[in-house]
């Protein structure tokens, strides 16, 4: 429960505006978002390593937007080469209204991060 919560407050509460748009295009900005969006987690961390896993594959996931990476894989997966024309970020059609693709990436990027960071505090925080 707790990394939902630290989750919530470091990517929604505590990250800026200017980090959310930088964060895209620099790992500068991506590293700096991910060490504050972490500090929540200080709170409950017990080794170094673990704050680390949950700091740095944040960065990266957020810097190389691995959430659209995998909305792409899953969506060609699914419907093949031959599919309807795609919208390039995300790989959902074009008809998908455009809120949508965006809350659907949302949702696999914070689903990953959940994921990551779970594992992170079950295995590396001991």
């Amino acid at each position: 429960m707790h990394e939902l919560i630290f989750h919530l407050i470091g990517d929604y509460i505590l990250q800026t505006e200017q980090m959310a748009v930088r964060k895209l295009r620099s790992w500068f900005w991506a590293v700096f978002h991910a060490m504050v969006y972490s500090l929540p987690f200080l709170l409950i961390i017990q080794r170094w390593e673990c704050w680390l896993v949950i700091a740095g594959t944040h960065a990266v996931i957020d810097r190389m937007a691995i959430a659209s990476t995998i909305c792409r894989i899953k969506n060609l997966a699914w419907f093949g080469p031959d599919a309807p024309e795609k919208e390039q970020n995300t790989g959902y059609g074009i008809e998908t209204p455009p809120f949508v693709r965006f809350w659907l990436a949302v949702i696999v990027d914070n689903t990953v991060h959940l994921l990551i960071n779970h594992i992170a505090l079950k295995y590396l925080n001991q």
